[in-house]
């Protein structure tokens, strides 16, 4: 149901950071870096002072959690004198996600060496990471926790989008004991909205901004429905849904359908092979979708994913294990029953 991400995982980058998986050669400037009682007293699972050989135990079972998925923790790096002859690759910090066991959601902790701080790493790094895990992992939340005495960590949750949920302790090792924090929540609602309203949509009486989008539901030989997941940087991003897209001005939804199936997945579709099945109907803010649902059971061209975009081919029976937008589930449920 997910892509082979431990595998084929590429280092995430910013402006001025990369996030990459964390390598046997940066042990000894991790641990100048995290041992240091500035640092450490913020950090839940941070003893202090820092063994040197704990960096070389913790780097190396990093790999090992990646493949489990049970965690996903990344170096931060910068480039010092960027652009110049003897630039190079310095460790600024560290960011993870552990995975919650039973829930669909993760936890997002970092930590920036002292040297580091007031440049805006943190909130860099975080937003980063914090936008690719909505888009390519099973999960509907992220959350975080920071000491209650530690205001620059919280203002950078919420200055990434996070929302304060409450109040909680957790045990810190450096601290040697119990110690309050604040606890904050990010869901795919919670970040920028990147996709405006189009001029040339229709409007319906009384103004509301139509959004109309074509969708179809491909469906292969053995019975399978193919689903698209929505990649990073789009509302929504980390949901499944039917392969598509908006309708532009002079379309008609076949048409539209036409040319989104050839651009998204690199196969050509006759008209005549789109059979009119169900549509959406749905609010989204200041607009409103209308999404008519298109069968298809034939092709020219082999399925391929031309804008990076995981594909799955599912059982009518196990689409509804697939995280969707809210107008389709509906849809969702009435192909199941119909194939």
């Amino acid at each position: 149901m997910t892509a082979d991400l431990p595998e084929d995982f590429q280092p995430l980058r910013t402006e001025r950071l990369t996030l990459r998986p964390l390598r046997p050669e940066d042990a000894a400037d991790l641990h100048r870096l995290v041992n240091d009682w500035e640092v450490a007293k913020t950090l839940a699972r941070v003893p202090f002072p820092y063994p040197r050989a704990l960096a070389d135990e913790w780097i190396a079972s990093t790999q090992a959690q990646m493949q489990a998925r049970i965690a996903w923790h990344l170096a931060i790096t910068g480039l010092e004198a960027a652009g110049e002859p003897g630039e190079r690759e310095v460790l600024v910090g560290c960011i993870g996600l552990s995975m919650h066991a039973t829930k669909r959601e993760a936890e997002l902790g970092y930590w920036i060496g002292r040297r580091f701080w007031g440049h805006g790493v943190g909130p860099e790094a975080a937003a980063r990471l914090a936008s690719w895990a909505l888009a390519n992992l099973e999960l509907d939340r992220l959350v975080a926790s920071a000491l209650v005495e530690n205001a620059r960590s919280q203002a950078l949750l919420r200055r990434i989008g996070f929302r304060e949920t409450g109040d909680g302790v957790r045990e810190f090792l450096a601290r040697g004991g119990t110690m309050p924090v604040k606890l904050f929540e990010l869901t795919r609602d919670d970040l920028p909205r990147t996709s405006p309203v189009l001029a040339d949509q229709p409007q319906a009486a009384g103004g509301a901004n139509i959004l109309l989008v074509a969708a179809c539901a491909l469906i292969d030989p053995d019975g399978r429905v193919l689903l698209a997941r929505r990649p990073e940087g789009k509302p929504m991003a980390g949901l499944w849904e039917f392969p598509g897209g908006k309708v532009q001005a002079g379309e008609t939804p076949e048409a539209a359908l036409i040319r989104e199936l050839k651009e998204e997945l690199a196969i050509d579709v006759a008209e005549s092979c789109l059979a009119p099945f169900a549509f959406a109907s749905h609010p989204l803010g200041e607009r409103h979708l209308l999404m008519p649902l298109y069968l298809c059971r034939r092709w020219e061209g082999r399925v391929a994913p031309l804008e990076g975009q995981a594909l799955a081919w599912v059982r009518p029976s196990k689409l509804a294990d697939y995280a969707m937008p809210p107008a389709d589930k509906p849809l969702v449920a009435l192909l199941r029953d119909f194939l």
